[in-house]
């Protein structure tokens, strides 16, 4: 456990930056999650600061992508190196308030009607799916869940590594749930299946459907 304190206060760390930089994007307030779920407050809270971490980055890395560009040095190797990272910290930052948006106090389906009906009708049962969900959420690893839709209307549930690999294009996002140990370790330890379970009594269908009719 000791360890994993101290990658995150290295994370959180790293993400301090000059005075004076621009700020490209603003770290959202999600603390009206504080006991309103059943995740713990410690836990969120340091769930919180790794987010903000990921915000500071990528005004970092925006930043200095567009020094090295004013510098006429875009071919080099460390604009190169900067610019792989951009969407390791950009989807990052992105799917932590994704999965922030979409917890809640008490989980309610009924707020996302047609979704379920869709669900339904794919999967042939709510069981079905929410089982295919976990099932995604058990493999191997450290990333995201998310249901997804593609311009199809496919819905699919997709397993995304890290943060910047496997999302697929066209699809818009719907649910999302952090895979990550960061997300659960200090309140479940290292069984994810316990925080499965409370995730999914904590979802906000009502943005899981917004998402859903914003076609």
């Amino acid at each position: 456990m000791n360890k994993f304190f101290l990658l995150c206060l290295m994370c959180f760390s790293a993400s301090v930056y000059a005075d004076g930089q621009k700020n490209v994007y603003e770290t959202k307030d999600f603390s009206y999650l504080l006991g309103k779920t059943k995740f713990n407050d410690d836990l969120l809270k340091m769930h919180f600061a790794l987010y903000a971490g990921y915000v500071k980055n990528t005004n970092l890395i925006l930043s200095e992508l567009d020094q090295l560009s004013d510098q006429n040095k875009g071919r080099n190797f460390d604009y190169g190196a900067i610019k792989r990272r951009l969407a390791f910290e950009y989807d990052g930052m992105k799917f932590h308030e994704l999965y922030f948006e979409n917890l809640t106090a008490v989980s309610n389906t009924t707020e996302a009607k047609k979704l379920v009906l869709d669900i339904v009708k794919q999967f042939g049962s709510f069981e079905k799916w929410r089982a295919d969900f976990i099932n995604t959420a058990m493999i191997r690893g450290i990333g995201w869940t998310v249901l997804c839709r593609d311009k199809s209307g496919r819905l699919l549930n997709i397993w995304i590594s890290e943060h910047q690999s496997g999302l697929l294009p066209e699809s818009t996002v719907l649910l999302v749930m952090d895979v990550w140990e960061h997300a659960y370790i200090t309140q479940y330890g290292l069984e994810r299946e316990k925080y499965i379970e409370t995730f999914f009594s904590s979802v906000n269908w009502s943005v899981v459907q917004q998402r859903y009719d914003a076609k």
